[in-house]
């Protein structure tokens, strides 16, 4: 299969092709039918277009899915596991309980097939015997949100009951925006270091620590942030717990960045400086300036 292209390149062609009002709902509706290129009405309630697109066409894509997956269960339960858990491939094994030898076998096929690519931690653990997993992400935001919220309720759903399906969405949908919010802020962190570009970026975690984003710049100094999807105002305490991460970790970062949905404290704010960059959602329009019809991706599948 040919490579996917990259998920700011999904983006900015989502983006392009359904014209959302604003950042928000493009990042919520993105989270869900990204990477499909389907046409998506977003004057529409969210909950309504994934009945009405995905739940009641689910036999039609299901068998489009399985073309790939070649209906694999223990493939769609490791899918599945990755889906909801923190993508390390230790967890997601235990949680669809799978052997190590049969589920590094899927793993393999499945990156292979594109469903999947697998992250590393950006540095070495203190440990250098200490062996850690790496992270599998799904290569279209679309996927995640199928394996996650459509296929393990495929029971229900093919008997057009959406009752559980729609309760697990409404329970865990903020993690998936969670998700997406923290992929597109690596994008919107490079665009913010003009002077002092990024040359590589991504997360660090071993046994003991995990900091969400880890970054290198051209002159050599090292970034690390974190982002929140939320609907409160972050505070100083995120800011403090991520440089405990980063002293269990003993990595000393030169500059940090927070990224907010929705803003700062007045605490937090006062300690903005050069080495605390503060990003809020209305920066995310700048994976989005100069968009002309050479971004959109033309849906290669059936369109819903």
């Amino acid at each position: 299969m040919a490579k996917y292209p990259s998920l700011l390149k999904q983006f900015r062609s989502f983006y392009f092709q359904n014209s959302p009002d604003d950042l928000e709902s493009a990042i919520e509706y993105f989270a869900v039918f990204g990477g499909m290129s389907w046409s998506v009405d977003m004057s529409r309630d969210l909950e309504e277009l994934i009945e009405n697109k995905v739940f009641k066409n689910y036999t039609y894509i299901h068998s489009d899915i399985t073309k790939v997956t070649k209906s694999d269960k223990t493939a769609h339960s490791i899918l599945s596991a990755i889906a909801v858990g923190d993508g390390r491939v230790h967890s997601a094994l235990k949680r669809a309980r799978v052997s190590r030898a049969e589920g590094e076998e899927a793993i393999r096929e499945l990156c292979a097939k594109n469903l999947l690519r697998a992250e590393f931690s950006l540095e070495a653990p203190i440990n250098s015997d200490e062996k850690i997993d790496e992270k599998l992400n799904f290569n279209t935001p679309f996927m995640r949100f199928w394996f996650a919220f459509v296929s393990p309720y495929f029971k229900s759903i093919k008997e057009g009951d959406f009752k559980e399906a729609k309760e697990s969405f409404e329970n865990r949908k903020s993690e998936l925006y969670e998700h997406t919010f923290r992929k597109l802020s690596n994008e919107v962190i490079k665009k913010s270091f003009k002077d002092d570009a990024i040359i590589e970026i991504g997360s660090y975690w071993d046994r003991d620590s995990e900091i969400e984003i880890l970054a290198k710049t051209k002159s050599g100094k090292i970034v690390a942030g974190v982002s929140r999807y939320s609907n409160q105002k972050t505070k100083k305490t995120t800011l403090s717990k991520l440089h405990e991460q980063c002293d269990i970790a003993e990595l000393v970062p030169d500059i940090s960045v927070i990224v907010s949905k929705s803003g700062f404290s007045n605490e937090l704010k006062a300690l903005k400086s050069e080495s605390l960059k503060l990003i809020t959602l209305k920066n995310f329009k700048s994976l989005v300036e100069d968009l002309s019809p050479k971004d959109f991706i033309e849906c290669e599948g059936k369109k819903y």
